[in-house]
């Protein structure tokens, strides 16, 4: 029989307990010759007299009927509906119409395999409907109390010396199978239990590659799969280091999502990197500097990097600093109320619902110019419209590298000296410069009105006494910016 499609939260009752309730009266007659009530799950009771109750059904039901419609000649076509809509079982009172259940719907029973329980005068329908309720709510009162337990346990687990190991045989011992947790490139670290049927092993690991694929842009998180009657299930752990933890079980409860969910909650705490000795050198650093030493002697505790100056617009909550800055793999975070700045020396990616400029890879000693870099990137992402801005340096083929440094710097403040006094002009200029031209995005990214960047531009034009529709003019105060 197929199972409910959308079976509800509550834990289903098995037949063998409703026929165990000596307030009922129940006897199954039919339709299980050899396999057990245990394995009938009940989800729900259904009383219907139609003749065909199949559009009504959603399958895993008690299905109740006096047989007010059946007869001989219907009994195997009912039966057959009833199998195909997915009941679980059908229940038939022998009142008021019927004084004995009748023997055509015996047999058709057996034929298709449909448990037939008896329901005895004195149980109306009303009393087995109920009975399976109460059914249901103790075993949905067990089901909390056993996932309440595996919580526990896995949370004093996590607490041991060995808290990894220990929270897997945790897992294995609630779920009654195997807890793997899969390396990035499929390797068993760390593997607990008994295996539920043959080949589970080589199937789990097959399964945690779905969650961890190689050369995959957003693979999925979890993956499920079955195997000779047993469950698995396949989980990435956050922290962005790609272990994966498998779970074999041969059965599957209500709640053991609940209880996986809390293991996979676990196990990315307990294997997210820890910075140890690196942060504390970090944190030493903004204490010498607290204490009054300079950037340069306290820039050797930071580390010797490369680190990237990230600003960041977005994020709507007390806590997005500190989550952008996990996000880009650091604790190193501060932010004014409008713009986040993140110092890390991870490579940097686009996050959702933020706008990033992101500066050159540089050293300790470079950093108030790269913070530079960023701001200025931000500005251009903005300007441009893209979640992500990198600043980028003119490569070593670049026609500037044909000019000797000083001399370009020269250059670059004899040309610029009209306006050298005023940052205003200079950074309206470069954005301007640097956005093709742009009144509207250099508005945007300056956060001026536009009428305010036409009249710099004029302003700068007049002082430099350049014709900036030139290309060639354009050119060269983009050298000049470049180098100033």
């Amino acid at each position: 029989m197929p199972e409910p499609s959308a079976p509800p939260p509550t834990p289903p009752v098995s037949l063998a307990a409703l026929l165990a309730d000596g307030s009922l009266g129940l006897r199954l007659i039919a339709g299980l010759p050899d396999a057990p009530a245990e394995r009938v799950a009940v989800h729900w009771v259904h009383t219907s007299e139609m003749a065909d109750p199949y559009p009504y059904l959603l399958g895993g039901e008690l299905l109740l009927t006096a047989g007010v419609q059946l007869t001989d000649a219907h009994a195997d076509t009912y039966v057959g509906r009833v199998v195909e809509a997915g009941a679980a079982a059908l229940g038939f009172g022998v009142a008021p119409v019927y004084d004995t259940v009748p023997g055509s719907l015996v047999e058709a029973c057996d034929r298709h395999g449909l448990p037939l329980l008896e329901i005895p005068r004195r149980t109306p329908f009303t009393t087995v409907a109920r009975g399976v309720w109460r059914l249901m709510a103790e075993a949905r009162h067990r089901e909390l109390r056993r996932v309440t337990e595996a919580q526990q346990g896995l949370a004093a687990a996590a607490a041991r010396p060995d808290p990894v190991p220990a929270v897997l045989r945790q897992l294995a011992v609630r779920l009654g199978g195997r807890a793997v947790l899969f390396a990035p490139d499929g390797a068993e670290l760390h593997a607990t239990g008994r295996d539920p049927a043959p080949g589970s092993r080589t199937a789990l690991a097959r399964l945690a590659r779905v969650v961890n694929p190689s050369g995959a842009a957003s693979p999925p998180t979890s993956a499920t799969d079955t195997l000779g009657g047993a469950r698995l299930a396949a989980y990435a752990l956050g922290g962005g280091q790609g272990l994966v933890l498998g779970v074999a079980a041969g059965s599957r409860e209500a709640g053991d999502h609940t209880v996986t969910g809390v293991a996979v909650v676990l196990l990315s705490l307990l294997t997210a990197p820890h910075q140890g000795a690196a942060e504390a050198g970090r944190s030493a650093a903004l204490v010498r500097l607290l204490l009054g030493a300079t950037p340069g002697e306290a820039a050797p505790l930071l580390g010797p990097g490369p680190w990237t100056v990230v600003h960041a617009h977005g994020g709507d909550t007390p806590f997005a600093a500190s989550a952008l800055a996990a996000a880009l793999g650091s604790a190193l975070a501060e932010t004014d109320g409008a713009t986040v700045r993140v110092l890390t020396d991870r490579p940097v990616t686009a996050q959702p619902g933020w706008t990033l400029g992101a500066s050159a890879p540089v050293g300790p000693a470079a950093l108030a110019e790269a913070d530079t870099q960023a701001k200025r990137a931000l500005r251009h992402a903005e300007a441009t419209r893209a979640d992500l801005v990198h600043h980028r340096e003119p490569g070593p083929d670049a026609l500037t590298a044909l000019v000797p440094p000083e001399e370009a710097a020269a250059h670059a403040r004899a040309r610029l000296a009209p306006i050298a006094g005023s940052p205003a002009l200079t950074e309206t200029l470069r954005t301007w410069l640097s956005l093709h031209g742009s009144w509207d995005r250099t508005a945007v990214a300056l956060t001026v009105h536009r009428n305010t960047v036409r009249h710099r531009i004029a302003r700068c034009a007049a002082l430099l006494n350049a014709d900036l529709d030139e290309a060639d003019v354009r050119m060269d105060l983009w050298f000049a910016l470049r180098r100033l």
